[in-house]
């Protein structure tokens, strides 16, 4: 019998007053996978990543993790099980980055001198020194550095799933890049299961290891992400002719050049 996956999509839909917000998503994610949930905006991604943690419950079929579907998990245990960073980044600003990042480690009864080593060792693995920066408040940060914190959050107490919605959004074109090289290199060193949900395509590009194509609340394609580059899919060929990212075999038309002046 084969290994179950870290986070399944079993024909899993989701209605609000009859409206459909998601139509029947069915999606493996094995572990270590970084997938990313492109698609425009309103397209259903963040309710899907949503779904993994039990923040929204199917209204048909169902959300599995680790084996075992998220309606039949504590709900407490299963939102502690998944690491979470959003792009808002919610951050407790009445707590310092110290308190922020060893907060699901102290609900958990880990004795202080261990949230201490841990709180320390995650901050420098995302760049900022534990002596500088711990006993700072959010509002004594950069975006670029509460997201850092955030990331170190959602990393505490060690959960195999951790799940990004839109996490770089809202930074600057120089920091989303600094962030992204930083979303890559803890990859490598941690080997965590990610469910990555963005709009931006060179993002997914990037980052992901493979990337569900989402369109008016379903999965339309699922691809590495060099497949999608060559992809006659419409949606991708739309998204990727926006980002520049189309390539000449996917149905793009190359530029014509322009008249030879004879000089």
């Amino acid at each position: 019998m084969s290994a179950p996956a870290a986070i399944e999509f079993e024909s899993a839909s989701y209605a609000v007053n009859g409206r459909a917000i998601l139509s029947d998503v069915t999606l493996r994610v094995e572990p270590g996978e970084t997938v990313v949930l492109l698609g425009r905006s309103g397209a259903g991604k963040s309710t899907a990543l949503r779904m993994v943690n039990g923040l929204v419950q199917p209204s048909a079929g169902r959300v599995l993790v680790n084996g075992v579907a998220t309606t039949a998990q504590d709900s407490v245990r299963l939102k502690r099980a998944c690491g979470y960073v959003i792009q808002e980044i919610g951050l407790f600003p009445h707590l310092t980055v110290g308190q922020n990042v060893g907060l699901v480690p102290r609900l958990e009864g880990w004795p202080p001198p261990r949230i201490a080593e841990r709180t320390g060792e995650l901050l420098r693995q995302v760049g900022l020194d534990p002596t500088e920066y711990q006993r700072r408040y959010p509002r004594d940060l950069s975006g670029g550095q509460r997201q850092r914190v955030a990331i170190a959050r959602a990393l505490a107490a060690d959960p195999a799933i951790l799940l990004f919605d839109e996490p770089f959004g809202a930074l600057d074109p120089i920091t989303r890049g600094e962030m992204q090289r930083q979303f890559l290199e803890l990859r490598r060193t941690l080997h965590k299961t990610a469910l990555f949900v963005t709009h931006d395509v060179r993002e997914a590009l990037r980052l992901a290891t493979r990337i569900a194509l989402f369109d008016s609340g379903r999965v339309v394609l699922v691809s590495k992400p060099g497949e999608l580059k060559r992809s006659d899919n419409p949606q991708a060929r739309d998204l990727l002719a926006a980002a520049g990212e189309m390539e000449c075999g996917a149905g793009a038309q190359p530029a014509e050049s322009p008249p030879h002046s004879g000089t």
